[in-house]
């Protein structure tokens, strides 16, 4: 999919510190349109955008006990696109009184090149894949509606196959930190997707 938007804001000394506030869920393919009616009715008023990506996932690992992650991604459907670099921080999970996981977030747009500089750089690729599905969106909030393949040849892009029989659903905002609020509207409008699917804050760590 397209990486989230880069939120365009005024910098006058130093640099804006921008979190991902994040829920997740899933639901199994026979759901996927009672799902996507629903966020029609829901979302703005806009036909859902759809998405073909390809991203790989690097690793450079160092002194400290866990690697550097950086994704990379592009768009497999929509030419002239430009390749996104993303990285993600660690979750921020001890505040109970937040309804959604919270982790620093940097995406920006890159050139062709990516790869080269990443690997240049010193990284590796850990795995690749390619994700297909739908981008709903309801005032800041975002609505990823997608299913995740498996590159059956390395590099190969046109030959993949679905990793699962459900797809993933991802319910993001990105915003400055300190803008907490949005986790209350995020989590109200989770609700009104029950049940065809619980969206949750989850904790990478739990599924290792």
């Amino acid at each position: 999919m397209e990486a989230p938007p880069v939120t365009m804001m005024p910098v006058t000394g130093g640099t804006i510190n921008m979190m991902e506030y994040l829920l997740q869920g899933s639901v199994l393919d026979q759901s996927l349109e009672s799902l996507l009616h629903r966020l029609r009715g829901l979302c703005d008023n806009m036909e859902p955008e759809t998405f073909l990506d390809h991203e790989m996932v690097f690793l450079l690992k160092g002194q400290q006990a866990s690697p550097f992650v950086l994704r990379a991604r592009r768009s497999m459907d929509k030419a002239g696109m430009p390749w996104h670099l993303r990285y993600l921080g660690q979750p921020e999970i001890g505040d109970k009184n937040r309804h959604a996981l919270v982790r620093n977030c940097v995406d920006i747009a890159t050139s062709d090149n990516l790869t080269d500089f990443l690997v240049e750089m010193g990284f590796r690729m850990d795995h690749e894949f390619v994700a297909k599905g739908h981008v709903f969106r309801k005032g800041i909030m975002k609505i990823v509606v997608y299913k995740i393949f498996r590159i059956l040849m390395p590099g190969n892009t046109e030959s993949i196959e679905p990793l699962s029989l459900s797809y993933l659903v991802e319910l993001n905002v990105v915003a400055p930190a300190g803008q907490d609020v949005v986790s209350d509207d995020m989590r109200n409008f989770a609700e009104q997707l029950k049940p065809l699917v619980h969206l949750e804050k989850i904790d990478p760590k739990r599924l290792m």
